[in-house]
């Protein structure tokens, strides 16, 4: 690697810590989205919950392009895979068991039943592997830690994905990039051919092609593979075909296209690339010293809680003022002005919740256990001295 592309490498990227804040707003957005629209009761409410919906989508699929962005942006030669693997589970162990304890006594307190079925996969973060929908997003529980299942295998798998990574020349990382974007396009495509039985609880849609296309983590291992091609890109210096503009305005697009496809082909086919590509183009902004709204200090102090908020954020949907682990009220009426309250009340508790999570727990973990302390050397005693007369003249 030369001596530029090693300065780039290292170059710091506040705008996509930043953009990491916006995901987890749009995931929240979906969920009380899902849990408020229904309510209002009118056609056109009904029909734009489509982008409620895909809004989720793409914030889980921004995060899992953006994670094997950054651990190939800060990975190191002599980064051993044992330290590497002592990072990333002190990272998201933490909170995630915190907000399961929080989860369970919420459940005992409103009745949720609790089985071993969602609660033993979720504690190992196993459960995206268990194509039963009970384990998967139990709705009572805190559904979104799918996806952290999903990040244990990008974790485990990362020294080896990286080592055979930078073995592909520059000159045709953008072959590669483009047929793994092709290949996640095409992961539907298999899919009719699985059970259409049982269906989902929400949307009715077929489980076994929901979770073959979007909560397998073996199916989500090609976004990740996506954001480790994207960032050898940026750091051998290759030219990028969209600035950061552009890319926004391509990934909107394809958002708004993408939530019109049918089956489950709305769920990743149409962003993945776009979202790729914009992750880049902010990246090299960044490099560049050109980073100002996303980069700026209070985007990068939301983007650090962006991980708790999206961890906590469905506890206080489920438990909070929309109550939406009840079915009650998934019936009662509610204004747009109600909804929107509702929204802006739960996206408030849901910050204080997640500003307290990081502070509490996960940057004390990070500090404390992330890198091994040094053993204690004990002092050595000091060596006994013997004085000596001066001699006589």
């Amino acid at each position: 690697m030369t001596a530029s592309a090693t300065t780039i490498e290292r170059s710091r990227l506040p705008s996509l810590t930043g953009a990491r804040f916006l995901a987890a707003c749009m995931v929240v957005v979906c969920h009380v989205g899902i849990a408020l629209i229904p309510r209002l009761g009118s056609t056109g409410a009904t029909d734009s919950l489509r982008y409620f919906e895909a809004s989720g989508n793409v914030g889980v699929s921004f995060f899992f392009v953006l994670s094997g962005f950054i651990l190939t942006w800060v990975s190191r030669p002599d980064d051993a895979p044992r330290r590497f693997w002592r990072r990333r589970l002190v990272k998201i162990f933490p909170n995630h068991l915190v907000t399961l304890s929080a989860a369970l006594l919420l459940m005992l307190t409103a009745g949720v039943s609790i089985t071993a079925v969602n609660t033993v996969p979720t504690v190992f973060l196993v459960q995206s592997w268990i194509p039963y929908q009970d384990a998967v997003i139990n709705y009572g529980a805190n559904a979104p830690s799918w996806s952290l299942s999903c990040e244990l295998l990008f974790y485990l798998s990362f020294p080896l994905v990286l080592r055979l990574t930078r073995g592909i020349r520059p000159g045709h990382l953008w072959r590669w990039l483009v047929g793994v974007a092709v290949a996640i396009a095409l992961v539907p495509l298999p899919a009719p051919l699985l059970p259409d039985q049982p269906r989902m609880l929400l949307t009715n849609e077929p489980w076994w092609e929901v979770w073959f296309t979007y909560y397998f983590p073996v199916t989500r291992l090609l976004e990740f593979v996506l954001g480790i091609l994207v960032a050898l890109i940026v750091v051998h210096g290759r030219r990028l075909p969209l600035g950061p503009v552009p890319a926004l305005l391509l990934a909107v697009a394809a958002f708004v296209g993408g939530a019109h496809l049918p089956g489950v082909y709305d769920r990743v086919s149409a962003t993945a690339l776009p979202i790729a590509l914009l992750i880049a183009a902010l990246a090299k902004a960044d490099v560049l010293g050109r980073s100002k709204v996303l980069g700026s200090r209070p985007m990068i102090v939301l983007g650090e809680i962006s991980y708790s908020l999206y961890l906590i954020h469905y506890l206080v949907v489920s438990y909070g003022p929309i109550g939406a682990v009840h079915p009650e009220n998934w019936a009662k009426p509610v204004s747009m002005a109600g909804a929107l309250g509702y929204g802006l009340l739960t996206l408030a508790i849901s910050l204080v919740l997640a500003w307290l999570l990081y502070t509490f727990v996960e940057a004390p973990a990070m500090r404390r256990f992330s890198r091994r302390r040094p053993p204690k050397v004990s002092p050595r005693p000091a060596e006994p001295t013997t004085e000596r007369s001066a001699p006589s003249p």
